[in-house]
């Protein structure tokens, strides 16, 4: 179990990386203003459980293969990019998806919301590198097992990002009933979560790795 001074500079840590807008925030608003907060908090837990996945990985030395073997880094980072695109073109060929809660929620279940946010950060190996390069720094042997220290930085990293992109999800709900019932814009979600992905999709495919 890390000490507590370590748990305030990794928590420290955290508040910085987690503010700081990138990928997953995008995603998670994305959500939030297509389909409700509800989605929006599926979408961070199961990007969550993909970051426990990524910790449980580097404690097993897993994610050494994608520095080992750089083959195996660019097989999931182009399913990552494949399964980004194939999400854009459901997004875009789903029929009316729209800023009712109804009907949005029943095209969309739950099961489906969480899984995407899950594979999105699984398939994701940058996720597997920055924990691999991060993580370490704040896990001392003499502590304890290893894997409960890496689960233990990764529920931190969790908490934080929780009332971090909660909040973005509330001002997403908070723009989403601000625009319901502006009929002219009822395909606007679909457009906005379909760019998301697809912008995802090239950041992965273009992004040099390190």
């Amino acid at each position: 179990m890390p000490d507590f001074s370590t748990l305030m500079l990794f928590a420290a840590a955290s508040v910085v990386l987690t503010a700081t807008p990138g990928p997953d925030m995008l995603l998670i608003a994305s959500r939030s203003i297509s389909q409700g907060r509800s989605a929006g908090f599926l979408t961070y837990a199961g990007i969550a459980l993909g970051t426990y996945c990524h910790a449980l990985a580097a404690a097993l030395g897993l994610s050494q293969l994608f520095l080992a073997v750089p083959t195996a880094y660019e097989i999931i980072r182009w399913a990552g990019c494949a399964y980004l695109i194939y999400l854009a073109w459901k997004t875009l060929r789903s029929e009316g998806t729209d800023f009712s809660p109804t009907t949005s929620l029943e095209r969309f279940s739950m099961r489906r919301i969480l899984g995407e946010g899950l594979a999105t950060n699984l398939l994701n190996p940058k996720v597997a590198l920055f924990i691999l390069a991060l993580f370490p720094q704040f896990v001392h042997p003499e502590a304890g097992s290893l894997t409960i220290q890496m689960l233990v930085l990764a529920t931190v990293l969790n908490g934080i990002g929780l009332l971090v992109n909660g909040s973005v999800v509330l001002l997403s709900g908070y723009i989403r009933a601000r625009v319901t019932g502006l009929v002219r814009f009822r395909r606007l979600p679909q457009y906005l979560l379909a760019t998301v992905f697809a912008g995802l999709a090239c950041r992965l495919a273009l992004g040099v790795r390190n």
